[in-house]
C-alpha cells in the first residue's frame, strides 16, 4: 500500500430455541422492522476494511480501510476526512469524555490518537501486544481496552496517557466487545468452542469466563443494558443469547451465513447481525428471553461489517465486487476472492 506523511487532512470538499427461561416483562410493542437500501456511495479506492465506527452527534462514519481510516458525511455519503498512517488499522473507538479518537493498528501493533473535531493525529504509541484488533473506551475509569488478536490477551490503557494499566490473558483470540456501563466489559473469544468473558473494570480482573453452547467462533457482539442480554454472532448461522449477569444461555436464534456485526436497537427491541453471504438478519426481542427473526434483508455479497445511528435507525455496511479467488498456495493456502478495483461502496439502510 502506498504510504503518506503522517497527518489527518480534511478534504474540500429468529424463530428462538429457548434454553433457559425466566418471567420477564414484555417490552414496548416492536416499530417496523422491515428495512430496504436506500443509498449506495461507491467510495472507491483499494485496500479492505474492518471496523465501522458511527459518530451520531457530528453524523460521520469511521472506516478502517487497511493504512487509513476515512471519514465520511452520513448527509451527503462523500469522504470528508482521513487519518493516514494506521497501518493495519482495525478498531475506531471515540471517548467524548477526552475529546480524543484512537485507532488499533494492527500490523504496527500501535495505537494512534486524534482529535475528534478536526482528525489531526496527535501521538502514534507502540503497544506491547500482538495484532491489536478491538477496542472499546469505558468511561467510569477513563480507560481504553485494546483486545490483541495474535497475542491472546487485552491490554487496559490509561486513555489520558495510553500508558499500560493491566495486561489481561485470553483464554483464546478476543474479538468484539461491549461494556455495560456498571463495571463490567464484556468480550467474545473466537475459538472452536465459543467463549465470553467479564472483565470487572473496577478491578481489572477477569471475573468469569463462559462456554456459548452451540456457538462456534463468535465474532459480533451487541448487549442490551437494560435486561442485560448479550447477543453474539457465530459461525454455522446462529446468534447466541447469553444473561450478562449469570452466564447461562438464554436462546439461541438463526441468522445468516458469515456474521461479523452485531447491534441492538434499544429503542425498538430490535438485535441486528450483518453477514458476509449478503443478508442482514433482523431479530425481534419479544421480552429478555423469547426472539425471533422478523426479517432477511438482502444486502451485497460481503457486507459483514456494520454501524448503527441510533439517532436516525439508519444501518450503514459496506462491501465491494470480488474476481476470482486464487489458486491456494503454501504461503496461502486459504485465499481469498479478489477486489475488483474502485468497487468499495457503502450501503444505507433504513426502516421502512
Amino acid at each position: 500500500m502506498t504510504s503518506h506523511p503522517k497527518r489527518s487532512a480534511l478534504l474540500p470538499v429468529a424463530c428462538a430455541t429457548l434454553l433457559a427461561v425466566a418471567p420477564t416483562a414484555a417490552l414496548a410493542a416492536p416499530a417496523a422492522s422491515t428495512y430496504e437500501i436506500v443509498q449506495r456511495w461507491q467510495i472507491g479506492g483499494t485496500g479492505g476494511w474492518d471496523y465501522l465506527t458511527m459518530d451520531s452527534a457530528r453524523h460521520r462514519l469511521f472506516i478502517s480501510r487497511g493504512d487509513h481510516v476515512d471519514v465520511l458525511d452520513t448527509a451527503t455519503g462523500k469522504v470528508t476526512g482521513r487519518i493516514f498512517d494506521t497501518n493495519g488499522v482495525h478498531a475506531v473507538v471515540l471517548a467524548e469524555k477526552l475529546h480524543r479518537g484512537y485507532t488499533t493498528n494492527g500490523k504496527s501493533n500501535s495505537i494512534t490518537e486524534f482529535d475528534l473535531d478536526s482528525l489531526t493525529v496527535l501521538r502514534e504509541v507502540p503497544i506491547p501486544a500482538a495484532n491489536p484488533d478491538a477496542a472499546l473506551y469505558e468511561p467510569a475509569g477513563n480507560h481504553l481496552y485494546v483486545f490483541n488478536g495474535k497475542s491472546h490477551d487485552a491490554l487496559v490503557l490509561d486513555a489520558a496517557t495510553l500508558g499500560v494499566v493491566k495486561k489481561l490473558p485470553m483464554p483464546d483470540k478476543p474479538e468484539f466487545a461491549q461494556d455495560d456501563g456498571a463495571g463490567h466489559v464484556y468480550v467474545n473469544i473466537e475459538s472452536e468452542k465459543g467463549q465470553l468473558v467479564r472483565i470487572n473494570a473496577k478491578t481489572l480482573m477477569i471475573d468469569a469466563t463462559w462456554d456459548l453452547p452451540g456457538c462456534a467462533t463468535p465474532s459480533g457482539l451487541a448487549l442490551d443494558r437494560q435486561h442485560a442480554r448479550l447477543f453474539s454472532v457465530c459461525d454455522g448461522n446462529v446468534m447466541a443469547v447469553t444473561d450478562a449477569h449469570t452466564g447461562h444461555s438464554v436462546a439461541t436464534v438463526p441468522i445468516g451465513v458469515g456474521p461479523d456485526a452485531a447491534e441492538y436497537d434499544a429503542a425498538h427491541a430490535l438485535v441486528l447481525s450483518s453477514n458476509g453471504g449478503g443478508t442482514l438478519s433482523v431479530i425481534q426481542q419479544e421480552d429478555a428471553d423469547h426472539y425471533r427473526v422478523a426479517t432477511t434483508l438482502a444486502t451485497q455479497k460481503g457486507a459483514r461489517t456494520m454501524a448503527f445511528d441510533p439517532a436516525t435507525r439508519r444501518i450503514y455496511l459496506v462491501t465491494s465486487e470480488f474476481g476470482p479467488t486464487p489458486v491456494p498456495t503454501a504461503e496461502q493456502p486459504h485465499p481469498r476472492p479478489l477486489q475488483v478495483p474502485g468497487t468499495f461502496t457503502v450501503l444505507v439502510a433504513e426502516p421502512r
